[in-house]
């Protein structure tokens, strides 16, 4: 079928690797730092830039013939906070404490890189189908990383995956301390950096 060929399904797969927005292209670093400390914000925020780029890719990509290319970027700016606001509105309704968690980086997703990066690369010249599996893509390869990134944040830095206790009591009491460091944002930084060196080094090979 056409709409599961080969072509697209390297648009697809290739952020979830070979063309990580992250770990290749070194995009959406800041929001990867702020709210990686603890393993669920990481994933709702995850999940929150996955559904805002691959529905703002579809918009775009069905309007892009009818845009004027000067006004172009306003319009992507519009259309993507409209979906922003929306999920924004979405989170203070379902996961209230989430969405304070998240504080500002939620709005912020308005002007993440790799979102508006994919509108005017992709989106802007290609069809809806391709786009979205283009947005759905980029946004997954984000939140892998996000939630890699948390995982190992919460769980050194507090003993807990998704707040459930996991490291026993037993270990505290034989003198095991938590890693302070974990929750601090220079810490997001160099595991980062950690992944994308691992990355590179076993997976990307330079062309």
């Amino acid at each position: 079928m056409a709409l599961f060929s080969k072509q697209n399904k390297e648009v697809f797969c290739n952020p979830l690797n070979l063309d990580n927005p992250i770990l290749i292209q070194v995009l959406g670093i800041c929001s990867a730092l702020a709210v990686t400390s603890q393993l669920k914000p990481a994933i709702v925020m995850g999940l929150a830039v996955t559904v805002i780029t691959a529905f703002s890719n579809v918009i775009i990509s069905i309007i892009r013939n009818t845009i004027p290319n000067r006004i172009r970027i306003v319009v992507q700016l519009v259309v993507v906070a409209a979906l922003v606001t929306i999920v924004s509105q979405i989170l203070k309704a379902f996961a209230y404490d989430v969405s304070v968690q998240l504080s500002v980086y939620v709005g912020l997703i308005i002007t993440n890189c790799i979102l508006m990066g994919r509108l005017e690369a992709f989106a802007m010249m290609n069809k809806p189908w391709p786009s979205f599996l283009d947005g759905v893509g980029n946004g997954l390869g984000y939140a892998m990383i996000l939630v890699i990134v948390g995982a190992v944040r919460e769980f050194f830095g507090r003993g807990s995956l998704l707040g459930f206790q996991i490291i026993p009591d037993g270990c505290y009491d034989f003198g095991y301390v938590n890693n302070g460091m974990m929750t601090m944002p220079a810490m997001a930084l160099i595991l980062v950096g950690c992944v994308i060196w691992v990355h590179r080094a076993y997976f990307y090979k330079e062309k």
